[in-house]
């Protein structure tokens, strides 16, 4: 079990994925979760903190905590994407993203879609110093994936067994895809919804998905990288359908990816280089024209 939780990656493979996470991170401030900032205008008698919140304690949010919160946030985030002392900025990224979830998530309503990225964000900080492109393998860096990628697989399962605790049977019989399409549904959603008892069997469906989702543990690389290309195709017809974005989630998935092999410096660099070749003039100085006398006295071409 300890071989397979630290099985040994490389080092590009962890800073690609580093990267992409701090990124992330500043995105989902500017573009998915601006609206926490909001919450401040809301009553403090209303602001009921998770259990984690009542623990430390943490503050009510009022408006300085909250957009200090999201300024340093933002402003780390975008430094920790560098590589650049991923202990010091990585823990103090997570600290600042777990309060800013508190915020969000303290108001009546929880989201199971950044489990992950948490986690991806809690464990980052032990995979010590990863440059893009080496090769290197390192088992701490090893450990940081796998455990993210747990928390990916136990955010499928786990949704399964609250769909049963608590819906029964009556969630894969009843009309809860149906009752979706009603509130937020898309013109595909429409057409689906059209065909006799499709919903009823996409229920059963999804949560047959979720339950066997660790089954992806025990393929090999070949087959659980289309497995997990399943479960982005997956996310991708939710979105196009009821319109449910599981963004963090996604964004956290990348941790079954091998995602040193995607470099877009190096190839921007690779296709700017073929281009100046293909510009330059040759050593000799700049070619004649066609049919314009060369030194020798004959035109040129045919």
């Amino acid at each position: 079990m300890s071989r397979w939780l630290t099985e040994a990656v490389p080092r590009g493979r962890v800073a690609a994925f580093r990267t992409l996470i701090y990124l992330f991170v500043a995105a989902d401030l500017v573009f998915f979760t601006p609206w926490v900032r909001t919450r401040v205008a809301v009553p403090g008698e209303l602001y009921q903190p998770l259990l984690v919140g009542r623990l430390l304690p943490l503050p009510t949010p009022t408006q300085t905590l909250v957009t200090v919160v999201f300024w340093a946030l933002l402003l780390l985030a975008l430094l920790a994407a560098t590589g650049r002392a991923p202990r010091l900025l990585g823990w103090t990224v997570f600290a600042l993203y777990f309060e800013w979830m508190i915020v969000a998530m303290s108001y009546g309503k929880v989201d199971h879609d950044r489990f992950g990225l948490l986690v991806a964000l809690a464990v980052l900080p032990t995979a010590g110093r990863a440059r893009h492109g080496d090769p290197t393998r390192t088992e701490a860096g090893g450990w940081a994936l796998r455990v993210t990628q747990i928390a990916v697989i136990c955010t499928y399962f786990l949704a399964a067994w609250a769909k049963l605790r608590f819906g029964g049977l009556d969630w894969l019989t009843g009309s809860v895809l149906a009752r979706a399409i009603l509130r937020r549904g898309t013109e595909l959603a429409d057409l689906i919804a059209s065909v006799p008892y499709l919903l009823i069997v996409a229920q059963f469906g999804i949560v047959a998905f979720e339950l066997l989702s660790p089954v992806v543990f025990l393929l090999r690389e070949r087959w659980r990288l289309a497995t997990v290309g399943f479960f982005y195709s997956f996310h991708l017809i939710t979105m196009a359908t009821i319109t449910i974005s599981f963004a963090p989630h996604l964004a956290a998935m990348t941790a079954f990816l091998p995602l040193e092999r995607v470099r877009p410096v190096v190839w921007a660099r690779r296709l700017l280089t073929r281009r100046g070749r293909d510009t330059a003039p040759p050593a000799g100085g700049t070619p004649a024209l066609a049919g314009q006398a060369s030194a020798a006295g004959r035109p040129d071409g045919p």
